[in-house]
């Protein structure tokens, strides 16, 4: 029993010496990146873009009792009515009350304005559709813009989980019906 110990003291001794004394190389990751899934990711993502721009610029073409404007951000949008007295639009940490009505690319509502009820939108301070979030700081009180946004300037590559799918462009029809102060909405 004795004589177990003492090999057993001797042998761990040796491991610790040995142990100490190698140089050991660091341990490699079992698998590197190369970066060819960000390369074959913004690949995909480019010809989505181009092929979703396709669509909205063929509807743009045959939708010609309109005027578009092509925004900064990549997105179309058409005023079906125009403030032009008002000069106030919504700046960051104003509310903006307004109705919307959702449709797919080819016209189809997803969701009506019954559906997404009056909504009330602190600017610029809570998470929206990316689109709408640019869209209503571009409108006035009383206006009614309808909005073409590719997929990645709507639900993008997620969806909403319920109706809309991935990679949806979507058609917006926004009616901004106010503006407020962020103090004075608490007094309502």
């Amino acid at each position: 029993m004795k004589l177990l110990r003492i090999i057993g003291c001797l042998l761990l001794g040796m491991n610790l010496v040995t142990c100490c004394t190698t140089k050991q190389e660091p341990r490699r990751p079992v698998s590197q990146a190369s970066g060819e899934f960000m390369k074959q990711s913004i690949e995909r993502n480019k010809k989505l873009n181009e092929i979703e721009e396709n669509i909205i610029e063929k509807i743009i073409k045959k939708d010609t009792a309109v005027d578009y404007i092509a925004s900064t951000k990549g997105y179309w949008y058409y005023y079906n009515t125009k403030n032009t007295t008002e000069a106030a639009k919504p700046i960051k940490g104003n509310v903006a009350f307004y109705d919307y009505e959702i449709k797919d690319i080819n016209g189809n509502i997803i969701y009506s304005q019954l559906d997404l009820k009056p909504q009330q939108y602190v600017v610029d301070k809570q998470a929206i559709m990316i689109g709408l979030r640019d869209g209503i700081k571009l409108m006035q009180k009383g206006e009614k813009v309808t909005f073409l946004f590719p997929s990645h300037m709507a639900f993008g590559y997620h969806g909403d989980n319920k109706k809309i799918g991935t990679n949806e462009p979507l058609i917006c029809t926004v009616t901004l019906n106010d503006i407020k102060p962020i103090s004075n909405t608490t007094e309502n």
